[in-house]
């Protein structure tokens, strides 16, 4: 074993800790003896990175080691005119064991994170089990407004799953403890949820505002009044000004998504004058008096 911790590493000796963290994550996913099964090689070279590791991201261990004070495993030099009671130190001891926990390896969406929570204890592999995967289809107004349901497990019992409002599809959800069991007593593993959001008939969501196109009749473009809105949270009645035109956005305020921080999103409304499916007389008459009387053209902005 090199006795140089930054050569086990792979890093100059200036390297930064995000260098050093980067170097040893990096030769992790490559060695480490769950992703090696009964290679003895790969799992003393995992030893061997851990060692260093212990070393480098402690930067009172690091300066130590610089100045020659300390070795690779963390015990005291002999230095010239200087005694120490070794057999009151203890090396770093367990290979698989870093100061920091691995806690820089937390992060919930990396396929490895549940790898390197393990630790040797005593001779004894301990670790925290596998994380569980799953996916499940919910209703928007469902994401939208949150809701409780259950997901059958394969071989398993059903799991209670709480859909927060405004959840996204594509969310992962994280069941906490209800994953593969842990290894050699450790802690159980979890079960992540992928949420597949189905689309509405008529919602689109943007963002945490909520967008859709509402048709209107002739005369409520052309008079206005009052008008019966759909929302995620139940219809409202919106005031629609007269001579609205196709196209015309309308805002509904906090009544949209949830937000994270509080508070909710806007629903947008644009209007789409829709005549009736039956041709109506009255109304043809009605348009060719009212054309001969009133010339205009409204796509005079479209010549070229």
């Amino acid at each position: 074993m090199s006795q140089d911790p930054y050569e086990l590493l792979g890093v100059k000796r200036d390297a930064t800790q995000k260098d050093i963290q980067s170097a040893f994550r990096k030769l992790a996913k490559k060695l480490h003896p769950d992703l090696n099964p009964g290679d003895k090689k790969a799992e003393e070279q995992f030893k061997q990175i851990s060692t260093a590791y212990e070393i480098l991201s402690d930067e009172e261990k690091r300066a130590r080691f610089d100045r020659g004070e300390i070795d690779i495993t963390g015990a005291e030099r002999a230095q010239r005119n200087y005694y120490r009671d070794y057999a009151s130190k203890s090396g770093p001891g367990d290979p698989y064991h870093n100061s920091a926990g691995f806690a820089d390896f937390s992060d919930a969406d990396d396929i490895f994170a549940s790898f390197f929570s393990r630790r040797a204890d005593g001779g004894q592999t301990r670790g925290r089990g596998r994380d569980r995967q799953f996916s499940m289809e919910v209703d928007f107004i469902e994401a939208v407004n949150g809701t409780r349901t259950e997901v059958k497990m394969p071989n398993g019992p059903a799991l209670d799953v709480q859909i927060p409002p405004g959840t996204r599809d594509g969310q992962t959800l994280r069941l906490r403890g209800k994953g593969e069991p842990g290894i050699g007593g450790g802690p159980v593993g979890d079960a992540l949820i992928e949420i597949r959001v189905r689309p509405h008939r008529f919602f689109t969501r943007d963002g945490d505002d909520i967008r859709l196109e509402l048709p209107i009749s002739l005369s409520e473009a052309v008079l206005g009044g009052k008008v019966r809105v759909p929302t995620p949270s139940g219809p409202v009645n919106l005031t629609l000004p007269p001579h609205s035109n196709t196209g015309k956005v309308l805002r509904l305020k906090s009544k949209g998504v949830p937000k994270r921080g509080g508070g909710h999103g806007d629903v947008y409304i644009s209007l789409k004058i829709v005549l009736p499916d039956a041709p109506d007389e009255r109304l043809t008459d009605l348009m060719k008096e009212w054309a001969t009387a009133n010339s205009y053209d409204p796509r005079k902005n479209m010549e070229a």
